[in-house]
């Protein structure tokens, strides 16, 4: 199983970011497929899920300002983030399964301005 984060960065307060991870080595179409933060500090926080038929779940603090997909051609999932604001600063992580089991190795998000 390999996860691969990508797109982070040092943004302004209001702005946005478009994560992706790039998964191999296992059945992506068939698997449920999240994302998770961890904050300088803090644990590691469940941000969205979206599930092999497409449903998806967002933590409260990020619905309506993040989006969830996934395309099991190129088996990728993304997340799509706007209105960042300083709380939403931290090594972002895609897991497959549950958010404590396979992680790749994170992209860092910085909210500042």
């Amino acid at each position: 199983v390999q996860l691969v984060e990508s797109g982070g960065g040092l943004v302004q307060p209001g702005g946005s970011l478009r994560l992706s991870c790039a998964a191999s080595g296992f059945a992506f179409s068939s698997s449920t497929m999240k994302w998770a933060r961890q904050a300088p500090g803090k644990g590691l926080e469940w941000v969205s899920t979206i599930y092999s038929g497409g449903t998806t779940r967002y933590a409260e603090s990020v619905k309506d300002r993040f989006t969830i997909s996934r395309d099991n051609v190129k088996n990728t999932v993304t997340l799509q983030m706007n209105r960042l604001n300083l709380e939403d600063t931290a090594v972002y992580y895609c897991a497959v399964g549950t958010i404590t089991g396979t992680r790749g190795q994170g992209t860092q998000v910085t909210v500042s301005s």
